[in-house]
């Protein structure tokens, strides 16, 4: 089935143009229509404006500045931001870590595999001691050969699952659960801890302003186009959901 817009039929010659720019996405085909069908509309929507430009991106980018229009925020707004996040700010935070990896793989029992973690896990809250010996004979990464260390670890050097267990966890303990992330369970132990110390706010005040508003500019960019989706007149296509792969 062909897909229209407001009148207008894309042709394969069109879909050929715009698939080499989604090759990474999850769907390709369906990324690339969703973006034809979007610039399609804001082009359309464009010229019933008035605006005129032989350039398309440049007469997308003129109507999106019209339309979508956000304001920057302000100090105040700033400050609450970095108090309700203070360890967005935080550098120089550091936590010695150790851990048993269950990893699991294509065809791995998962209840079987967590049942034989689960065991380790209360073998070494009962005998800490032992946690290493436990890591050179289950752990799945190579930091079993060491124990399972890992060593000082700073934030944004793991998986975001791993990072909030060890970090909110108490220095000199065993995280009494087990820790799922992609990789697999862990079984974490956390060592010493360095807090470090937050950024002075006059030093992070322009990348918050910069944040806040890119993340306001991303919700009503998603509105607007919104709206011209339900407004316009189109088959072939379920458009239910879309992002706006155009606008990156």
């Amino acid at each position: 089935m062909p897909v229209v817009v407001n009148g207008y039929e894309f042709t394969d010659a069109d879909m050929e143009r715009e698939l080499p720019e989604h090759q990474d996405a999850a769907d390709p085909v369906k990324s690339a229509m969703t973006a034809l069908v979007l610039r399609r509309i804001l082009l359309q929507e464009a010229q019933q404006s008035g605006l005129q430009n032989e350039d398309e991106e440049a007469l997308i980018d003129a109507l999106l500045q019209q339309e979508v229009s956000v304001p920057t925020p302000g100090r105040d707004e700033c400050m609450r931001q970095y108090q309700a996040h203070p360890d967005h700010f935080r550098v120089g935070e550091l936590a010695e870590a150790s851990h048993i990896l269950f990893q699991v793989t294509p065809g791995v029992d998962l209840d079987a595999l967590r049942k034989h973690a689960t065991v380790v896990l209360e073998d070494v809250l009962e005998n800490p001691t032992q946690f290493g010996e436990c890591a050179k004979a289950n752990s799945n990464c190579p930091s079993g050969e060491v124990g399972g260390s890992l060593g000082q670890i700073g934030r944004g050097a793991t998986v975001p699952e791993f990072e909030q267990a060890l970090f909110a966890a108490e220095a000199g303990r065993i995280i009494p659960k087990l820790v799922e992330t992609r990789f697999g369970l862990h079984i974490i132990q956390v060592g010493r801890k360095v807090e470090g110390q937050m950024l002075p706010f006059d030093k992070v005040e322009k990348d918050i302003a910069n944040a806040m508003h890119q993340a306001s500019h991303d919700h009503a960019l998603r509105q607007y186009l919104q709206l011209l989706v339900g407004r316009a007149q189109i088959s072939g296509i379920d458009m239910q959901g879309a992002d706006s792969p155009l606008v990156q």
